[in-house]
């Protein structure tokens, strides 16, 4: 049986955004997905606010290596070093609440969800707050603009050129690990270069830096103006020419089209179809915009091989729950909490090659969380988790901000609009309530039998019912995939 109108028009939400709002949710039987679509275009036209939680004073005084700068080191006392960084931490976690909110509340939905794609795709962990929100805003105004402005403004960024040691990259002695990832994360993709290709391009990024006001340096005194040969081309090269040679390369269409097709579409990539939207993303100068329309706008998208099967990121999983049943936290900390547990901080990429996604948000103990967050969402349970211990993520910082977290979310956690959840199925009858609510809830074919549902739903009432149905649905295994 061919997909319903509601679960196409569910399907673009979820990949193109953050799965369906409670007051929007009823109309997505009788909208066209086209009509959808221009929708989501139109309100992600404007440019995004800027989201502000630091200020650069604090952050001026941390120097390219992400220590503290020789001289003011000296200036400073343990004391005084030491409320900065905390300043910084509780910054950086500001950024990412305002950010997670922005995904939930925001009608730019569309423009959200590819930052957030680019987010990992530009992975970047460094922890000068002021860097890192300047990068979010980068980001996220140029996320459905041209792909080679996007690059180009992230590769000048400081909060990039300090995570991959530009800052300490020199003539006679050059550091290759931004051109190294320049070329294998962000553009080409492993096996389309050589050694010498990095070692030379090195050479051309010699000089880019940045000033403790986080602003983008070029140092010609400290740049190598010899000669350099990449990618089969020789010139006295410096950084932008490197990047433009990379944009030329029709392999970079490639490697970004078939990332953006297994974040979207499927994980199992359609080589016929990925080929074809490469020419069209190359020809049409890296629009990342006319790319997406490409993907979701064609047919194919709405295929069921393409539905409902993919595993939802911890974010997508927390903004979707969030956008359906409308809440207030009562401590929004929590959701630190459980970005912790689940293994996708905000800001913080386990490596330079971001989050692998996929099975790999699924082990045992992050699966059990996961079917538990509706319940102690719902049913105001205390919050007792214990997330992994992995320094690399945490920047050996983590726990004691997990440890202040759990006390701050100890009793209630949650309060949900159940009003707004109600008007959604106004229109359903009482022995069609249960399917209607399993098509708004679960985008798999598979799903739960009736027969288990309405033995643990609530019947006291008509709102009882709803209210256990959804949650029980959101405590499923099915719940988890998009």
């Amino acid at each position: 049986m061919p997909a319903s109108n509601r679960l196409k028009n569910q399907h673009l939400l979820w990949r193109a955004a953050f799965g369906p709002m409670a007051e929007n949710a009823a109309s997505l039987d009788t909208i066209s997905q086209k009509d959808l679509w221009k929708l989501l275009l139109k309100t992600s036209e404007k440019t995004p606010e800027r989201i502000n939680v630091s200020q650069n004073l604090i952050d001026n005084y941390f120097s390219g290596n992400g220590g503290m700068d020789g001289m003011q080191k000296k200036e400073l006392s343990k004391e005084q070093r030491k409320e900065i960084q905390d300043l910084s931490r509780e910054a950086l976690k500001n950024l990412n609440l305002r950010w997670l909110d922005i995904m939930i509340n925001s009608e730019a939905q569309l423009r959200e969800k590819m930052s957030l794609f680019w987010h990992g795709h530009f992975a970047c962990r460094v922890n000068n707050s002021y860097f890192q929100q300047e990068l979010l805003q980068l980001i996220r105004e140029n996320a459905l603009g041209n792909f080679k402005d996007l690059l180009m403004a992230v590769s000048k960024s400081p909060a990039m050129l300090q995570f991959l040691n530009n800052q300490q990259n020199r003539k006679q002695h050059p550091n290759e690990n931004f051109a190294r990832e320049v070329m294998e994360l962000f553009t080409m993709g492993r096996g389309n270069y050589t050694e010498n290709d990095i070692k030379e391009a090195a050479r051309s990024f010699t000089g880019w830096g940045f000033n403790p006001q986080g602003g983008f340096m070029f140092r010609k005194n400290q740049h190598d103006d010899g000669s350099k040969t990449v990618l089969g081309k020789t010139g006295n090269f410096e950084g932008d020419d490197i990047i433009n040679l990379l944009i030329e390369q029709k392999q970079t269409a490639k490697f970004i089209v078939k990332k953006i097709y297994k974040y979207f579409v499927n994980e199992t990539v359609d080589e016929a179809k990925a080929a074809w939207l490469s020419d069209r993303f190359y020809q049409n100068g890296y629009d990342i915009k006319k790319l997406m329309e490409d993907i979701f706008t064609a047919s194919w998208f709405y295929d069921e091989k393409n539905i409902g099967t993919r595993i939802k990121s911890p974010v997508e999983l927390l903004a979707g729950i969030r956008r359906l049943l409308p809440m207030q936290l009562e401590n929004d900390q929590s959701q630190l909490l459980f970005e912790r547990a689940l293994g996708q901080v905000l800001f913080f990429p386990p490596n330079v090659a971001g989050w692998p996604g996929g099975k790999n948000w699924i082990d045992s103990s992050s699966l059990m969380l996961r079917l538990r967050i509706p319940q102690i969402l719902a049913a105001n349970e205390m919050l007792d988790i214990r997330p992994k211990t992995d320094d690399d993520v945490q920047m050996g910082q983590m726990m004691d901000a997990v440890k202040k977290m759990k006390e701050a979310v100890k009793g209630g956690t949650a309060t949900i609009d159940w009003i707004a959840v109600d008007k959604i199925f106004e229109k359903a009858t009482r022995e069609k309530l249960l399917e209607n609510i399993e098509a708004v809830v679960l985008q798999t074919k598979g799903k739960p039998g009736t027969a288990v549902l309405e033995k643990y739903a609530n019947v006291a009432s008509r709102e009882n019912f709803i209210k256990s149905a959804i949650v029980n649905l959101m405590s499923t295994p099915e719940y988890q995939l998009c």
